[in-house]
């Protein structure tokens, strides 16, 4: 069965960096898009980075652009997100979902995500 587990996540302070992984399980990265979402406290879920595993095209959401990374190792079955320069407004809750492949006007829609895991909580606070 699908399985997508998030860790990484943790208390940081303001400007401090995290790298959260997605462990997928149950299926084949490359044939699947992987997005990270987060979900800030009393907030909706929002798109954070995608990543197609075959072809390594990505996306950012424009409020953390240049402030994240997002990889594949095909070979681990496993996505990563590189966070720097963390800001109080990032603490939420991550998470990582599957999905088809998107462009850059759906990827950050979750109804194109049938999958996802229960997240990893981060906490920017000093």
């Amino acid at each position: 069965d699908v399985q997508l587990q998030a860790s990484g996540g943790g208390l940081v302070q303001p400007g401090g960096s995290l790298r959260l992984s997605c462990a997928a399980s149950g299926f084949i990265l490359r044939d699947y898009a992987i997005t990270w979402f987060r979900e800030p406290p009393g907030k909706k879920p929002e798109g954070v980075s995608y990543i197609y595993a075959s072809d390594g095209n990505t996306y950012y959401a424009d409020s953390l652009r240049g402030r994240v990374t997002i990889s594949v190792d095909s070979a681990q079955n496993t996505v990563y997100l590189q966070m720097n320069n963390l800001r109080p407004e990032d603490t939420a809750l991550y998470y990582c979902a599957r999905g088809p492949r998107l462009g850059a006007g759906t990827w950050w829609q979750t109804r194109y995500y049938r999958y996802k895991g229960p997240g990893t909580l981060v906490t920017v606070s000093s």
